[in-house]
């Protein structure tokens, strides 16, 4: 009477498993796309950055999370500290954790070639 007859065909549990499995398709499908797209690619970051940091060595020039530019003249493996200078003179003492980039030493510029005289042999 306070029922229609079209819900009361769905609410007898015909078609069980298939409407679960209907319901909560789409969770599934939501959790899967977030792993994919936010979680894994931020965990494969922080592992780069990780190594990126365990592998900094005396004379590697390195950027701070602050912004500061220098080149490490110590590393502190017991602290987990650098000491890095910042200018001549200026050495400050640095958290590994806090380094957002890591730059290689920098290679000295190869000499100049010089352009032979191009003369004929007449």
């Amino acid at each position: 009477m306070f029922i229609t007859p079209a819900w009361a065909q769905t609410a007898g549990g015909g078609a069980g498993i298939e409407a679960i499995f209907v319901q909560i398709f789409p969770l599934i499908l939501i959790v899967a796309l977030f792993y994919f797209l936010l979680i894994r690619p931020q965990q494969q970051r922080m592992k780069a950055h990780k190594d990126m940091v365990a592998a900094v060595r005396r004379g590697d020039v390195v950027v701070t999370a602050g912004g500061l530019v220098g080149k490490v003249k110590t590393v502190h493996d017991a602290e987990d500290e650098l000491t890095v200078e910042i200018a001549k003179g200026v050495e400050v003492r640095v958290v590994r954790s806090t380094l957002s980039d890591v730059r290689s030493k920098p290679e000295p510029a190869p000499k100049e070639i010089k352009a032979k005289d191009d003369q004929s042999d007449a």
